[in-house]
């Protein structure tokens, strides 16, 4: 393989513990779009993968991989008579602050970002999250200097699985795909690292499994640690 020269990190699942931050955030969420209305708030549950029992996010749920977009999409069914695009807009804005009581960084994140600058590699972050929500996040993690780029659905290159996102990231630092890997939990991550021509990195810190991601990565790891070795062994 090509000596890597930069990281791209996904960042819920990936960077921060996605059900311990966004379960309690789409509870708040779902709380307000319902506005006592029991019924409904199953419904919007059921509709985004949220177990209201349990109050943590399926596997399979939309919002593990898909865009706000995605998410708007499939409540504007069951939000009728709702302007769904102001409501978006809305939540867009506010999301970032709502999660911050809750944001949860996996333990070794630091050491791991640490031991990738000792190394020389550029690093950037490509999330289906909204961009000001990332960085909102970022700043109250003390990692907004850590990232040379941070790309969201709506910065302008589309969102995961399609490319642009990897593409944007290597136009503005300079670098061919085969010198980035992309790391992420999901295969939307994986996907929009191979359509772009980086290399991919998947981690089981998510809520897909090893055998699930397999096939559409170059190596899986069960964490950041482990996804460090993989990348020090290819670092130029």
């Amino acid at each position: 393989m090509t000596p890597l020269k930069a990281v791209l990190f996904d960042k819920d699942g990936t960077l921060i513990d996605f059900q311990a931050t966004w379960a309690p955030t789409f509870l708040i969420i779902l709380e307000e779009l319902s506005a006592g209305d029991a019924p409904l708030m199953a419904r919007l549950g059921e509709a985004c993968g949220y177990d209201l029992a349990t109050r943590r996010f399926h596997p399979d749920s939309i919002v593990v991989a898909g865009s706000n977009d995605d998410i708007a999409a499939a409540w504007a069914g069951l939000l009728e008579g709702r302007d769904i695009d102001a409501l978006f807009a809305d939540l867009n804005a506010r999301v970032g602050d709502m999660s911050l009581p809750h944001l949860t960084p996996f333990p070794d994140l630091m050491p791991v970002l640490d031991a990738l600058s000792d190394l020389g590699l550029r690093l950037g972050i490509a999330t289906n999250d909204g961009e000001e929500s990332a960085r909102t996040q970022l700043a109250t993690l003390g990692l907004d200097a850590r990232f040379e780029t941070v790309i969201g659905f709506d910065s302008g290159h589309g969102a995961k699985p399609a490319p642009g996102m990897v593409l944007g990231f290597c136009e503005a630092l300079g670098l061919s795909p085969a010198e980035v890997v992309m790391v992420g939990d999901s295969l939307h991550d994986m996907h929009a690292g191979r359509s772009a021509g980086a290399q991919t990195l998947a981690v089981t810190t998510g809520t897909v499994p090893a055998e699930a991601l397999s096939d559409h990565a170059d190596h899986v790891a069960g964490s950041l640690t482990q996804a460090l070795e993989w990348i020090r062994a290819r670092a130029s």
